[in-house]
């Protein structure tokens, strides 16, 4: 006789095997998705159980601050540079360079790049409603030189956090510790570089304590990372 062994270890004939248990494929309940672990502090970018400790602006009184906003705008129409370098104030256009015009204002202090495909790149504000609003100006100085611009596709690419932890950092042993998402080459440049996953940040941290965030889309992802990041450089504070 041939005998066959099930997954509970039952021996049976093989005349009498009916196969494995079917596979049901209809979709999770809400229940099944709700039981679902919630990921750990590797799929955030952090790999120390006591990195990812909540911590609250409460807890240190310290929240970035916005230094640079860049956002682009499409204008919608083709732009004849070397006319609006001629007539419109404070722009430079130097082809043999960089192909786009310079065009800065006061009010807020920005600057934009304008190119002759009708896309305009605007940095220099220090929150999203000053970013807007240069790009309004500047798309309105377009106008004023006789182009169909319009003002669409307003989005923000980077915004650029700082914050001062008020303590020194080992660079050293946080590299030591979290070499899977930071490269320290103090050689070539004096500070870490920590790629954070969720939200995805890049951080600069020096040895001083000053931290500086870029990468974000939005200004609460540049405080939920240093929210993530700062119980990690109180690990590594130096006594």
């Amino acid at each position: 006789q041939h005998y066959y062994i099930t997954n509970n270890l039952r021996k049976v004939k093989m005349s009498e095997y009916e196969g494995p248990p079917s596979v049901s494929l209809s979709a999770p309940s809400l229940a099944d998705l709700q039981s679902v672990p919630t990921p750990g502090p590797s799929y955030y970018g952090l790999n120390s159980p006591a990195a990812f400790t909540p911590s609250t602006p409460m807890d240190h009184g310290i929240e970035p601050t916005i230094q640079n906003i860049v956002s682009t705008v499409n204008l919608g129409c083709r732009l004849d540079l070397k006319q609006i370098a001629l007539h419109a104030r404070n722009a430079e256009y130097n082809p043999k360079r960089f192909a786009a015009v310079i065009m800065r204002i006061r009010e807020p202090r920005t600057t934009a790049l304008l190119f002759n495909s009708g896309k305009m790149v605007c940095t220099g504000a220090k929150s999203e409603d000053e970013s807007r609003l240069a790009a309004r100006k500047y798309a309105r100085v377009v106008q004023k030189l006789g182009f169909p611009a319009k003002f669409t596709e307003f989005k923000i690419q980077n915004m650029v956090g700082s914050c001062d932890v008020k303590f020194p950092i080992r660079l050293e042993g946080l590299y030591a510790q979290h070499g899977q998402f930071s490269h320290y080459e103090p050689e070539l440049f004096p500070g870490l570089i920590y790629r954070m996953l969720r939200p995805k940040i890049v951080l600069l941290i020096f040895v001083s304590g000053k931290v500086v965030l870029t990468g974000a889309k939005d200004r609460q992802d540049i405080n939920a990372a240093f929210e993530c990041i700062y119980p990690i450089l109180k690990n590594f504070r130096k006594k």
